[in-house]
């Protein structure tokens, strides 16, 4: 049997659909710093997510947009500014993480801002990416986890064709916690799998993964 060639993903310069424009985050861009920032201390997304090491101030948001772009040129972090398509006004983040270009694997998350909540923002920028990933970027499976009792996510999850695979037992940590840890679910799209329904309008949004 053939071996899988190591490649190395080149994201490319911007995704469009879904009324979304994707783009590589600038951690020399003071708004995208500021964003981030927002983004990742939402009380919402830290209901749901627990980052290692997470910004409280713009030079921590600023250090991880460094850190996240230093690992999209090593070829295991993609990473988008989700955008309205018409007036460029941020919506949130999509990033596809632990890329195994062997496996042809990767695990994808997301989060939305506060204000841009309740219009399908996180199910159409998953659609956007699962397809890029699985098409452009050549993966076969692309992975999302997300800790149990995100009902959104799971909807999100299984509107955007990701199956539902079981849960992992303390798979994540807890709320701000680095050492407790508490259940996630796992779901999985493959490359062979049909695609799922395009989406029709606002239809959910949330957090997932390690994002």
């Amino acid at each position: 049997m053939p071996s899988r060639q190591r490649t190395r993903p080149r994201p490319p310069a911007g995704l469009r659909g879904h009324g979304l424009l994707l783009r590589p985050w600038d951690p020399a861009s003071d708004d995208d710093v500021r964003t981030w920032l927002r983004g990742t201390t939402d009380p919402e997304f830290r209901r749901w997510n627990t980052p290692l090491r997470p910004a409280v101030d713009l030079d921590g948001a600023r250090n991880s947009l460094r850190t996240r772009a230093a690992l999209a040129a090593e070829g295991s972090t993609v990473s988008f500014h989700v955008a309205d398509e018409a007036d460029g006004t941020p919506l949130g983040h999509i990033g596809i993480e632990d890329i195994r270009p062997v496996m042809g694997a990767g695990r994808v998350g997301y989060w939305v801002l506060p204000e841009a909540r309740g219009r399908g923002v996180a199910t159409r920028a998953l659609m956007l990416t699962a397809h890029w990933a699985l098409t452009g970027l050549g993966l076969h499976r692309l992975e999302l986890g997300h800790a149990v009792g995100h009902e959104a996510s799971c909807r999100i999850a299984e509107r955007c064709g990701f199956r539902h695979e079981g849960t992992m037992r303390g798979a994540m940590f807890a709320a701000d916690r680095h050492d407790a840890f508490r259940d996630a679910h796992l779901h999985a799209r493959l490359a062979t799998d049909p695609p799922p329904a395009p989406p029709a309008g606002p239809t959910g949004t949330g957090a997932a993964g390690g994002s």
